[in-house]
């Protein structure tokens, strides 16, 4: 923080005794950075555009799947690229709630997704259960992958 501070008070200062000099390299350097935030908001808004074409569903099916694992997941491609990466995070909600019901630990599982998955296809898997806060049955809650973060082919 303070060597930030120092930075730009010396920037000041030379901006104010050298205009001529600084003044081109400064506006050279803030067109610069201009750019490369320009950059980065596009390729995360067309991150969010890709992410927001898939089809994440989570069920509580102790009967579909195994025990140690009973949460059943529906995943489909649905933008035009191959996603290459998928990590989500599960939450669970008391039907009409908003709190989420989910303790972390620094144990949780941690949900990852299948790899490459081409566009129109699906996948499906069981999960292990994330940690319920207590007095709550999985059976009662609704489960949802959210901050999905995701990287897909060019």
């Amino acid at each position: 923080m303070l060597i930030g501070a120092l930075l730009v008070l010396t920037w000041l200062i030379l901006l104010v005794r050298y205009p001529a000099k600084a003044l081109p390299v400064s506006l050279a350097a803030l067109f610069g950075l201009a750019l490369v935030a320009v950059w980065v908001f596009w390729l995360d808004q067309r991150e969010e555009r890709q992410l927001a074409h898939l089809e994440l569903r989570l069920n509580y099916a102790p009967g579909e799947c195994p025990a140690d694992r009973p949460l059943a997941l529906n995943l489909k491609n649905g933008s035009d690229k191959p996603l290459l990466e998928l990590r989500w995070k599960v939450s669970a909600y008391a039907p009409g709630d908003s709190v989420n019901l989910v303790q972390s630990f620094y144990d949780s599982p941690r949900y990852r997704g299948p790899g490459e998955l081409l566009p129109g296809e699906s996948w499906q898997d069981c999960l292990p259960l994330p940690p319920l806060r207590p007095g709550y049955r999985a059976a009662t809650v609704e489960f949802r992958a959210e901050r999905l973060q995701g990287s897909f082919a060019d």
